[in-house]
């Protein structure tokens, strides 16, 4: 064992976490909802809740929801080191979803996420790698504790809202988040110190392993993306083709090809990655 202190010494992040999942499991027991449901996407976070969900001596379940734009080597990593993950496939893939709705997905549009990703675990207690540092946006409106129902509640981490969130009618999909308050450092040193694996798209640039083509991404990251995948780019100029043929007549369109579509949803209007913002731009 070195000198260095570890960054989890003080405020126990792990311990806190590990609560955290025992208590959603105990939640799980007394309603009869059984395992709990982890939302695995093979990424550093979803390693981690594996891991502490191991520590909790909790029965869980990992579940992975195919988008069928994944990065390969995320699957192959998935398929070596977690056998008993469930894959789930969705009902149509995103090429098939542009051509439906005529349009990318884009950051104020994300039917992608809706019905390709965050379709399980309905009335089931979900876990998820969701954290306060991956943006504003979640800092500002994701909690450790959630209710996802024709209402959404939010719940904070302190006593009061924890029994309100163990007393309120379990209608929905209940949402823990065990590690929403880790930094990438807490993240990176638990891996490390455990000695898990990861994939390997990590040492090679890139700091998220997402969707390919993901809107929410950094253009940076997009255009890093779209350089290793290549196939990925032209099945995207391909798809957006055909929409563009099974779309009504616009006269005010000034798109003439697929490609045209592609370089607007990458860089925006201005080429700058910011204005990707929504479809009508363009018009």
């Amino acid at each position: 064992m070195n000198n260095q202190v570890s960054i989890f010494e003080n405020d126990d992040k792990i311990a806190k976490s590990i609560e955290r999942i025992k208590f959603a499991s105990n939640m799980a027991t007394k309603q009869g909802l059984g395992a709990l449901y982890v939302a695995f996407s093979g990424g550093k976070d979803s390693v981690c809740m594996a891991e502490l969900c191991k520590m909790a001596g909790v029965p869980y379940e990992l579940h992975y929801n195919i988008t069928t734009i994944d990065p390969p080597e995320v699957m192959q990593f998935m398929r070596e080191n977690y056998p008993d993950l469930k894959w789930h496939l969705p009902e149509q893939s995103m090429m098939e979803l542009i051509i439906e709705k005529h349009m990318p997905p884009t950051r104020i549009a994300r039917f992608c996420c809706a019905e390709l990703k965050e379709m399980g675990g309905q009335g089931r207690m979900c876990l998820t790698g969701v954290r306060w540092a991956e943006s504003v946006r979640r800092k500002n409106t994701r909690k450790p504790f959630e209710q996802f129902s024709s209402e959404r509640m939010l719940f904070n981490d302190n006593d009061d809202e924890r029994r309100q969130f163990e007393h309120c009618a379990l209608k929905g999909k209940f949402v823990v988040n065990p590690i929403i308050d880790w930094t990438d450092d807490d993240v990176w040193e638990f891996i490390h110190s455990r000695k898990l694996p990861y994939c390997k798209l990590y040492d090679m640039g890139f700091k998220r392993i997402g969707c390919i083509g993901c809107p929410n991404a950094t253009l940076k990251y997009r255009e890093l993306q779209f350089a290793r995948y290549p196939k990925m780019k032209e099945l995207y100029i391909r798809t957006f083709d055909k929409m563009l043929k099974d779309m009504p007549v616009d006269t005010n369109r000034t798109w003439k090809n697929g490609e045209d579509v592609f370089n607007w949803w990458l860089y925006g209007s201005n080429k700058i990655d910011k204005n990707q913002l929504c479809f009508d731009e363009i018009k």
